[in-house]
């Protein structure tokens, strides 16, 4: 009988197993889903998503690895609230073990609406080095509960593992090369946002509001509103109502 591999034997293996897929170029898709692969596999969570901070406050979901988790950055990304906003502001962890007992507490608009998932407790980390943020990496249960000591620490290597992967993402980006394919959803909300600062004369901080109050207002999220600005099925003017 084999004997199973300990934390930190599974967080070196990960850490090759990325340093390899970055280093060959096989693809920067492939390294995130090693990341969160072993975020399940080690920690007390049901799910995690990797996110790119792309300035004025706009975040790519580089990786999700459910349909919640993804769901949950596209909530955070249409109201431009929550933990991983805070955590990426705030350049340290959000744990938050119980969310029912901070609905109204924090980020009022997403405790509201993300209640109506099965979430239970968000753990939201910063994604940086030194002084410059690059993303954010966010877990989630389904059930309220704390992560004890060991499995923070746990979680903040993972955490270093994600930061060295999108570090060196970003560098072959600047290099003209893109190794991870934005989905349609986040090329469409950044269209949508060139619109409106053409259409509308305004800053791109300042069009990307405009999007996600106009989402909220009519009860969806800020990528299916993009998608109906680029089709020609909502003009600028729609948006400034």
């Amino acid at each position: 009988m084999s004997v199973p591999e300990s934390p930190e034997e599974s967080l070196r293996r990960v850490w090759s197993a990325v340093a390899s897929a970055l280093g060959d170029g096989s693809g920067g898709t492939d390294a995130l889903a090693l990341v969160g692969q072993v975020s399940t596999h080690l920690l007390p969570v049901d799910g995690v998503s990797i996110s790119l901070v792309d300035g004025a406050r706009t975040r790519e979901t580089l990786y999700a690895s459910d349909g919640l988790s993804d769901r949950i950055q596209r909530l955070q990304c249409s109201l431009g609230e929550g933990p991983s906003f805070e955590a990426y502001e705030a350049r340290r962890p959000v744990l938050i073990s119980d969310l029912a007992a901070h609905r109204g507490a924090r980020w009022p608009v997403f405790a509201g609406e993300v209640g109506a998932y099965p979430v239970g407790a968000i753990f939201a980390f910063p994604l940086q080095r030194g002084a410059i943020g690059i993303g954010g990496l966010d877990l989630y249960r389904s059930e309220p509960g704390w992560l004890s000591a060991e499995e923070v620490a746990t979680a903040l290597r993972i955490v270093d593992i994600a930061t060295l992967a999108l570090l060196a993402l970003r560098m072959d980006s600047l290099h003209g090369e893109r190794v991870v394919s934005l989905p349609r959803e986040h090329a469409q909300v950044h269209q949508a946002t060139g619109m409106l600062i053409a259409g509308l004369g305004v800053t791109a901080e300042q069009a990307l509001a405009k999007l996600r109050a106009h989402a909220f207002s009519v009860g969806r999220m800020v990528d299916e509103v993009a998608d109906d600005l680029v089709a020609g099925r909502l003009v600028p003017a729609d948006i400034e109502l």
